[in-house]
Protein backbone atom coordinates (compact mmCIF):
# COMPACT_ATOMS: atom_id res chain seq x y z
CA UNK A 1 0.00 0.00 0.00
CA UNK A 2 1.42 3.39 -1.00
CA UNK A 3 1.73 6.34 1.34
CA UNK A 4 -1.13 8.04 -0.55
CA UNK A 5 -3.35 5.02 -0.12
CA UNK A 6 -2.63 4.97 3.61
CA UNK A 7 -3.53 8.67 3.92
CA UNK A 8 -6.78 8.09 2.05
CA UNK A 9 -7.64 5.11 4.27
CA UNK A 10 -6.96 7.08 7.46
CA UNK A 11 -9.12 9.97 6.18
CA UNK A 12 -12.00 7.57 5.50
CA UNK A 13 -11.64 6.00 8.92
CA UNK A 14 -11.54 9.38 10.62
CA UNK A 15 -14.59 10.52 8.70
CA UNK A 16 -16.43 7.34 9.70
CA UNK A 17 -15.62 7.85 13.38
CA UNK A 18 -16.71 11.46 13.22
CA UNK A 19 -19.99 10.47 11.60
CA UNK A 20 -20.58 7.78 14.21
CA UNK A 21 -19.79 10.01 17.18
CA UNK A 22 -23.18 11.73 17.38
CA UNK A 23 -24.94 8.32 17.34
CA UNK A 24 -22.78 7.03 20.19
CA UNK A 25 -23.36 10.17 22.19
CA UNK A 26 -27.12 10.03 21.74
CA UNK A 27 -27.51 6.30 22.51
CA UNK A 28 -28.99 5.71 25.96
CA UNK A 29 -29.41 2.65 28.17
CA UNK A 30 -31.79 3.53 30.99
CA UNK A 31 -31.20 1.76 34.29
CA UNK A 32 -33.84 -0.83 35.11
CA UNK A 33 -33.87 -0.11 38.85
CA UNK A 34 -35.17 -3.63 39.52
CA UNK A 35 -33.67 -7.06 40.09
CA UNK A 36 -34.25 -9.92 37.67
CA UNK A 37 -36.27 -12.92 38.83
CA UNK A 38 -34.59 -14.71 41.74
CA UNK A 39 -35.01 -18.42 40.96
CA UNK A 40 -32.40 -21.15 41.25
CA UNK A 41 -32.71 -24.93 40.86
CA UNK A 42 -30.52 -27.77 42.07
CA UNK A 43 -30.82 -31.50 42.64
CA UNK A 44 -30.72 -33.66 45.75
CA UNK A 45 -30.48 -37.12 44.25
CA UNK A 46 -33.58 -37.43 42.06
CA UNK A 47 -35.38 -34.59 43.88
CA UNK A 48 -35.46 -31.18 42.25
CA UNK A 49 -35.25 -28.17 44.57
CA UNK A 50 -36.22 -24.67 43.45
CA UNK A 51 -35.06 -21.75 45.60
CA UNK A 52 -37.47 -18.80 45.37
CA UNK A 53 -36.51 -15.48 46.88
CA UNK A 54 -39.21 -13.46 48.65
CA UNK A 55 -37.22 -10.24 48.94
CA UNK A 56 -35.31 -8.78 51.84
CA UNK A 57 -35.86 -6.81 55.04
CA UNK A 58 -33.60 -3.84 55.77
CA UNK A 59 -33.47 -1.97 59.06
CA UNK A 60 -30.94 0.01 61.13
CA UNK A 61 -28.66 -2.27 63.14
CA UNK A 62 -29.14 -1.59 66.82
CA UNK A 63 -27.47 -2.72 70.01
CA UNK A 64 -30.05 -5.44 70.73
CA UNK A 65 -30.14 -7.36 67.46
CA UNK A 66 -27.45 -9.72 68.77
CA UNK A 67 -28.37 -9.98 72.41
CA UNK A 68 -25.02 -11.17 73.78
CA UNK A 69 -22.49 -9.26 71.69
CA UNK A 70 -21.51 -5.61 71.58
CA UNK A 71 -22.69 -3.56 68.63
CA UNK A 72 -19.09 -2.85 67.58
CA UNK A 73 -18.39 -6.60 67.39
CA UNK A 74 -21.46 -7.19 65.25
CA UNK A 75 -20.53 -4.31 62.96
CA UNK A 76 -17.02 -5.72 62.61
CA UNK A 77 -18.44 -9.10 61.60
CA UNK A 78 -20.59 -7.44 58.93
CA UNK A 79 -17.58 -5.49 57.63
CA UNK A 80 -15.59 -8.73 57.43
CA UNK A 81 -18.38 -10.09 55.21
CA UNK A 82 -18.34 -6.93 53.03
CA UNK A 83 -21.77 -5.91 54.29
CA UNK A 84 -22.81 -2.43 55.45
CA UNK A 85 -22.18 -2.19 59.19
CA UNK A 86 -25.00 0.23 59.97
CA UNK A 87 -27.85 -1.71 58.33
CA UNK A 88 -29.09 -5.25 58.83
CA UNK A 89 -30.19 -6.95 55.62
CA UNK A 90 -32.13 -10.19 56.03
CA UNK A 91 -33.20 -12.12 52.90
CA UNK A 92 -36.11 -14.55 52.69
CA UNK A 93 -35.87 -17.66 50.49
CA UNK A 94 -38.45 -20.45 50.40
CA UNK A 95 -37.99 -23.81 48.67
CA UNK A 96 -40.21 -25.81 46.36
CA UNK A 97 -39.27 -29.48 46.56
CA UNK A 98 -40.36 -31.59 43.59
CA UNK A 99 -40.21 -35.26 44.52
CA UNK A 100 -41.51 -36.35 41.12
CA UNK A 101 -44.95 -37.06 42.54
CA UNK A 102 -45.56 -34.02 44.76
CA UNK A 103 -44.74 -30.31 44.89
CA UNK A 104 -43.83 -29.29 48.45
CA UNK A 105 -43.35 -25.67 49.50
CA UNK A 106 -41.14 -25.20 52.55
CA UNK A 107 -42.16 -21.99 54.34
CA UNK A 108 -44.69 -19.63 52.81
CA UNK A 109 -42.98 -16.24 52.68
CA UNK A 110 -44.04 -12.84 53.95
CA UNK A 111 -46.94 -11.78 51.66
CA UNK A 112 -45.34 -8.31 51.76
CA UNK A 113 -46.48 -7.83 55.36
CA UNK A 114 -43.03 -7.84 56.96
CA UNK A 115 -41.13 -5.30 54.85
CA UNK A 116 -41.86 -3.16 51.76
CA UNK A 117 -38.84 -4.76 50.08
CA UNK A 118 -40.26 -8.28 50.52
CA UNK A 119 -43.27 -10.19 49.25
CA UNK A 120 -42.18 -11.33 45.78
CA UNK A 121 -42.45 -15.08 46.33
CA UNK A 122 -45.41 -15.54 43.98
CA UNK A 123 -43.71 -13.42 41.29
CA UNK A 124 -40.66 -15.64 41.42
CA UNK A 125 -42.84 -18.74 41.52
CA UNK A 126 -44.47 -17.57 38.28
CA UNK A 127 -41.04 -16.92 36.76
CA UNK A 128 -40.10 -20.50 37.69
CA UNK A 129 -43.20 -21.84 35.95
CA UNK A 130 -44.77 -23.09 39.19
CA UNK A 131 -48.52 -22.62 39.63
CA UNK A 132 -49.42 -21.94 43.30
CA UNK A 133 -52.53 -24.07 42.76
CA UNK A 134 -50.23 -27.02 41.98
CA UNK A 135 -48.58 -26.98 45.42
CA UNK A 136 -49.60 -30.20 47.19
CA UNK A 137 -48.10 -29.53 50.63
CA UNK A 138 -46.86 -26.52 52.55
CA UNK A 139 -44.40 -27.40 55.33
CA UNK A 140 -43.84 -24.72 57.98
CA UNK A 141 -40.54 -24.76 59.85
CA UNK A 142 -41.92 -22.55 62.62
CA UNK A 143 -44.75 -20.09 63.07
CA UNK A 144 -43.01 -16.72 62.93
CA UNK A 145 -44.78 -14.19 60.66
CA UNK A 146 -42.13 -14.13 57.93
CA UNK A 147 -42.65 -17.88 57.43
CA UNK A 148 -46.46 -18.06 57.61
CA UNK A 149 -47.87 -14.75 56.35
CA UNK A 150 -47.69 -15.97 52.75
CA UNK A 151 -50.23 -18.72 53.38
CA UNK A 152 -52.73 -16.05 52.33
CA UNK A 153 -52.34 -12.75 50.50
CA UNK A 154 -52.88 -9.27 51.94
CA UNK A 155 -56.60 -9.56 51.22
CA UNK A 156 -56.80 -12.85 53.12
CA UNK A 157 -57.21 -15.14 50.10
CA UNK A 158 -55.35 -18.47 50.24
CA UNK A 159 -52.23 -18.41 48.06
CA UNK A 160 -52.01 -22.21 47.87
CA UNK A 161 -55.66 -23.27 47.86
CA UNK A 162 -55.10 -26.96 47.09
CA UNK A 163 -52.24 -27.55 49.51
CA UNK A 164 -52.31 -29.44 52.78
CA UNK A 165 -50.70 -27.26 55.46
CA UNK A 166 -48.40 -28.99 57.97
CA UNK A 167 -46.97 -27.24 61.04
CA UNK A 168 -44.88 -28.28 64.07
CA UNK A 169 -47.21 -29.47 66.85
CA UNK A 170 -45.24 -27.68 69.56
CA UNK A 171 -45.40 -24.35 67.75
CA UNK A 172 -49.13 -24.78 67.12
CA UNK A 173 -49.71 -25.43 70.83
CA UNK A 174 -47.80 -22.28 71.76
CA UNK A 175 -48.86 -19.73 69.14
CA UNK A 176 -52.53 -20.74 68.94
CA UNK A 177 -52.98 -20.61 72.73
CA UNK A 178 -55.24 -17.63 73.55
CA UNK A 179 -54.04 -17.54 77.15
CA UNK A 180 -50.44 -17.23 76.04
CA UNK A 181 -51.42 -14.46 73.62
CA UNK A 182 -53.24 -12.45 76.28
CA UNK A 183 -50.30 -12.79 78.67
CA UNK A 184 -47.60 -12.05 76.10
CA UNK A 185 -45.55 -8.84 76.08
CA UNK A 186 -46.92 -6.22 73.69
CA UNK A 187 -43.99 -6.77 71.32
CA UNK A 188 -44.94 -10.43 70.85
CA UNK A 189 -48.66 -9.99 70.33
CA UNK A 190 -48.37 -9.25 66.59
CA UNK A 191 -46.79 -12.70 66.21
CA UNK A 192 -49.82 -14.33 67.84
CA UNK A 193 -52.11 -12.23 65.65
CA UNK A 194 -50.23 -13.33 62.51
CA UNK A 195 -50.86 -16.99 63.34
CA UNK A 196 -54.57 -16.34 63.61
CA UNK A 197 -54.68 -14.39 60.34
CA UNK A 198 -52.91 -17.27 58.58
CA UNK A 199 -54.52 -20.29 60.21
CA UNK A 200 -57.89 -19.49 61.80
CA UNK A 201 -59.89 -19.95 58.56
CA UNK A 202 -58.32 -23.40 58.03
CA UNK A 203 -57.55 -24.46 61.62
CA UNK A 204 -59.53 -27.71 61.45
CA UNK A 205 -57.63 -28.80 58.34
CA UNK A 206 -54.09 -27.94 59.46
CA UNK A 207 -52.03 -31.05 60.18
CA UNK A 208 -49.70 -30.91 63.17
CA UNK A 209 -46.53 -32.98 62.90
CA UNK A 210 -43.99 -34.29 65.37
CA UNK A 211 -40.24 -34.54 64.96
CA UNK A 212 -38.65 -37.57 63.26
CA UNK A 213 -41.72 -38.03 61.05
CA UNK A 214 -41.26 -38.50 57.31
CA UNK A 215 -43.79 -35.87 56.27
CA UNK A 216 -43.59 -36.64 52.56
CA UNK A 217 -41.49 -39.15 50.64
CA UNK A 218 -37.92 -37.90 50.99
CA UNK A 219 -38.66 -35.14 53.53
CA UNK A 220 -38.22 -35.73 57.28
CA UNK A 221 -38.82 -33.35 60.20
CA UNK A 222 -35.87 -32.95 62.59
CA UNK A 223 -35.93 -31.29 66.02
CA UNK A 224 -34.35 -27.83 66.15
CA UNK A 225 -35.89 -26.13 69.22
CA UNK A 226 -34.84 -22.84 70.75
CA UNK A 227 -35.67 -20.29 68.09
CA UNK A 228 -39.29 -21.23 68.82
CA UNK A 229 -40.59 -24.17 70.88
CA UNK A 230 -41.28 -26.26 67.78
CA UNK A 231 -38.69 -24.90 65.37
CA UNK A 232 -38.01 -27.66 62.84
CA UNK A 233 -35.43 -28.31 60.15
CA UNK A 234 -36.10 -30.64 57.24
CA UNK A 235 -33.82 -33.37 55.89
CA UNK A 236 -34.38 -33.79 52.16
CA UNK A 237 -33.00 -37.13 51.04
CA UNK A 238 -32.88 -39.13 47.82
CA UNK A 239 -30.59 -42.10 47.22
CA UNK A 240 -27.20 -41.30 48.74
CA UNK A 241 -27.79 -37.54 48.71
CA UNK A 242 -29.11 -35.51 51.63
CA UNK A 243 -29.67 -31.83 52.22
CA UNK A 244 -30.59 -30.03 55.43
CA UNK A 245 -33.00 -27.10 55.28
CA UNK A 246 -31.95 -25.15 58.37
CA UNK A 247 -34.85 -22.71 58.59
CA UNK A 248 -33.76 -20.07 61.12
CA UNK A 249 -31.14 -22.19 62.89
CA UNK A 250 -28.43 -19.67 62.07
CA UNK A 251 -30.33 -16.62 60.77
CA UNK A 252 -27.78 -14.58 58.76
CA UNK A 253 -24.64 -16.71 58.26
CA UNK A 254 -22.21 -13.76 58.39
CA UNK A 255 -23.16 -13.39 62.03
CA UNK A 256 -24.48 -16.67 63.40
CA UNK A 257 -22.60 -19.30 61.37
CA UNK A 258 -19.35 -17.46 61.96
CA UNK A 259 -20.31 -16.81 65.61
CA UNK A 260 -22.55 -19.72 66.64
CA UNK A 261 -22.69 -18.64 70.29
CA UNK A 262 -24.25 -15.29 69.42
CA UNK A 263 -28.00 -15.07 69.93
CA UNK A 264 -30.37 -13.21 67.64
CA UNK A 265 -33.14 -11.22 69.30
CA UNK A 266 -35.76 -13.51 67.72
CA UNK A 267 -34.51 -16.63 69.58
CA UNK A 268 -37.08 -17.43 72.26
CA UNK A 269 -34.72 -19.69 74.24
CA UNK A 270 -31.22 -18.41 73.52
CA UNK A 271 -29.32 -21.15 75.37
CA UNK A 272 -31.28 -23.97 73.72
CA UNK A 273 -30.99 -22.27 70.34
CA UNK A 274 -27.20 -22.09 70.64
CA UNK A 275 -27.01 -25.78 71.53
CA UNK A 276 -29.24 -26.66 68.57
CA UNK A 277 -27.12 -24.51 66.24
CA UNK A 278 -23.89 -26.25 67.25
CA UNK A 279 -25.48 -29.69 66.94
CA UNK A 280 -26.88 -29.13 63.45
CA UNK A 281 -23.86 -27.26 62.07
CA UNK A 282 -21.59 -29.99 63.44
CA UNK A 283 -23.73 -32.62 61.73
CA UNK A 284 -23.75 -30.76 58.41
CA UNK A 285 -19.98 -30.28 58.52
CA UNK A 286 -19.19 -33.86 59.55
CA UNK A 287 -21.45 -35.36 56.88
CA UNK A 288 -20.44 -32.78 54.21
CA UNK A 289 -24.14 -32.23 53.73
CA UNK A 290 -25.55 -29.47 51.57
CA UNK A 291 -27.59 -26.95 53.55
CA UNK A 292 -30.14 -24.25 52.81
CA UNK A 293 -31.15 -21.39 55.09
CA UNK A 294 -34.24 -19.21 54.94
CA UNK A 295 -32.21 -16.08 55.68
CA UNK A 296 -29.03 -16.98 53.79
CA UNK A 297 -28.03 -14.78 50.84
CA UNK A 298 -29.73 -16.00 47.66
CA UNK A 299 -29.65 -18.71 46.36
CA UNK A 300 -29.33 -19.56 50.05
CA UNK A 301 -27.49 -22.86 49.76
CA UNK A 302 -23.99 -24.16 50.40
CA UNK A 303 -21.90 -26.28 52.76
CA UNK A 304 -20.76 -25.89 56.36
CA UNK A 305 -17.07 -26.10 57.26
CA UNK A 306 -15.86 -26.35 60.85
CA UNK A 307 -13.34 -23.60 61.65
CA UNK A 308 -12.08 -24.13 65.19
CA UNK A 309 -14.96 -23.20 67.49
CA UNK A 310 -16.71 -21.45 64.62
CA UNK A 311 -18.05 -22.39 61.19
CA UNK A 312 -18.03 -21.07 57.66
CA UNK A 313 -20.66 -21.22 54.96
CA UNK A 314 -19.14 -22.19 51.61
CA UNK A 315 -21.60 -21.26 48.81
CA UNK A 316 -22.58 -24.12 46.51
CA UNK A 317 -21.10 -23.95 43.02
CA UNK A 318 -23.60 -22.61 40.48
CA UNK A 319 -24.80 -25.26 38.06
CA UNK A 320 -26.11 -24.28 34.60
CA UNK A 321 -27.52 -27.77 33.95
CA UNK A 322 -29.27 -30.02 36.45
Amino acid sequence: MTQLDRRHLFKLAAAGLAAAAPLAASAKAPLSGAQASAVYRYKVGDIEVTALNDGIAKFPLGEGFVTNAKLAEVQAALKDAFLPPETMQIPFTALVVNTGSKLILIDAGTAGLVAPTAGVLLNNMAAAGIDPKAIDTVLISHMHPDHINGIRNKEGVANFPNAEIKVPALDWAFWMDDAKMSGAPEGMKPMFEATRRAFSPIAKDVKQFKWDEELEAGVTAIAAPGHTPGHTVFAIHSGKDKMLYLGDTANHPALFVRNPDWSVVFDMDAELSRATRHKLLDMAAAERMQVAGYHFPFPATGYIVKDGAKYQLVPANWQPVL
